[in-house]
């Protein structure tokens, strides 16, 4: 089987077009058709359905697809030991919290194609716990991840705690909450308006009232800051928010952050990768160093030199 077949239909797959995959491969259309159709050939199936407009595959077409490009993978990886000085190409997967994504990602990924313009970036958005598992799995390289302050990362990755995002209680100026700071107990006694669970903020406030023995009562489980504060801000319930966002929202006017006394709101940033190909060594230490200084810029609070250390215990 000829890796340029595989190539030639991953093209095709991800551009939705003969046209443009050719373009994308320097090939001739007719020179791109031929090897799609070898491969069909070596396989003895239909990889593509070609009434469909934008191209799309097959059942066969899209397990080949995900099988096709883990041996483009595995071929860039077996390139780069036998020159790992060359170019980094390829993919590199990264994954991150959605509301990391928004504030800290865009400085990264520029830097990153302006260096490295020959590697693929490929972002997924999800839930820390389910981020670290993708790392360890291998189907993510690396991946930025909001962790409560008792998390002790696996030993079979490499871990940095980057720095200490603060979070803050908000309520509705109606609702009447008295100035002086609340304890944990006064605040179980509301309703929470909070992201699904998963959420590093949320995990952290969970922790904090059970291991105080008290109820942890959600009364709106809703994606996205401006939805939480507005549903907030209309006396719903009470939300965890960090300040930037808050400062930002529209319904800031309507809000009043809630002081507490024995309740350090706030979570860790962590950033973890496991056991990297060659190519990836450098990019993968450009985005951590990319991200450090986006998070120092923002004024949030930085753990140390930021370095590698061994990772069964948080450094402070």
């Amino acid at each position: 089987m000829n890796t340029r077949d595989l190539q030639a239909f991953v093209a095709v797959v991800e551009s939705g077009s003969m046209v443009r995959a050719a373009e994308r491969l320097h090939l001739t259309q007719p020179g791109l058709t031929r090897r799609v159709q070898n491969l069909e050939s070596t396989l003895g199936v239909e990889l593509l359905d070609r009434l469909s407009k934008p191209l799309k595959p097959t059942a066969a077409g899209n397990e080949v697809y995900a099988l096709a490009r883990t041996v483009l993978r595995a071929v860039d990886d077996l390139l780069s030991v036998a020159s790992p000085e060359s170019e980094p190409a390829g993919e590199l997967r990264i994954g991150m919290p959605p509301f990391l994504a928004e504030v800290a990602l865009e400085k990264p990924v520029d830097l990153l194609r302006s260096v490295f313009p020959r590697l693929t970036l490929r972002v997924t958005a999800g839930w820390s716990p389910g981020l670290v598992q993708s790392v360890e799995r291998a189907s993510l390289d690396t991946a930025i991840v909001l962790m409560p302050a008792n998390f002790s990362p696996p030993q079979t990755l490499q871990a940095t705690p980057l720095a200490f995002l603060p979070t803050v209680i908000v309520a509705a100026r109606t609702l009447g909450l008295p100035d002086e700071p609340l304890k944990l107990a006064d605040l179980a006694q509301h309703e929470w308006i909070l992201n699904q669970d998963g959420c590093g903020m949320r995990s952290a406030l969970r922790q904090a009232l059970e291991a105080a023995g008290l109820p942890f009562n959600v009364a709106v489980e809703a994606f996205g800051s401006e939805l939480q504060l507005s549903l907030v801000a209309r006396g719903i319930g009470i939300g965890l928010v960090t300040p930037d966002i808050l400062e930002r929202s529209v319904h800031r006017s309507a809000l009043r952050i809630v002081e507490t006394s024995d309740f350090r709101s706030g979570i860790d940033v962590w950033f973890i990768h496991g056991a990297l190909p060659g190519r990836l060594m450098r990019p993968v230490d450009l985005l951590r160093h990319s991200l450090i200084d986006v998070l120092a810029e923002s004024g949030i609070a930085m753990y140390g030199d930021c370095v590698d250390h061994a990772p069964t215990r948080r450094q402070t």
